[in-house]
């Protein structure tokens, strides 16, 4: 069986892939931006397990977009069947010193673009 911290990981990836998919990178976003992600809050449901060679789904939507903030809704599916969601809080910071900035413009479009 998936280890249950390892969705966390998935979790992550979908995220990375749905910033890449907008036209952004994350190491790009911090240095010429000055802006990184922390995760602050996580919500995760476990409702079934996945096994080895299982084919999974791993997706991420925005949920909520604020000024600094955003909610991404997270699911793990099997056989169009959700087996794990997760609710993920990220804050927007600046790289050295973690105090909350607003999202650059670009990005914050690019994702009220598929809000």
């Amino acid at each position: 069986m998936v280890y249950h911290g390892t969705y966390l990981d998935f979790f992550e990836a979908a995220r990375i892939e749905l910033l890449r998919a907008l036209g952004f990178d994350l190491a790009e976003l911090a240095e010429r931006r000055a802006a990184i992600f922390i995760v602050y809050g996580l919500q995760v449901s476990y409702r079934k397990p996945a096994r080895l060679n299982d084919a999974l789904e791993v997706t991420a939507e925005i949920a909520r977009l604020g000024r600094v903030r955003v909610e991404f809704a997270q699911h793990v599916r099997r056989a169009g069947e959700t087996i794990v969601s997760a609710r993920v809080e990220a804050a927007c910071v600046h790289p050295r010193t973690f105090r909350p900035v607003p999202l650059p413009e670009e990005l914050r479009e690019g994702l009220e673009s598929i809000a």
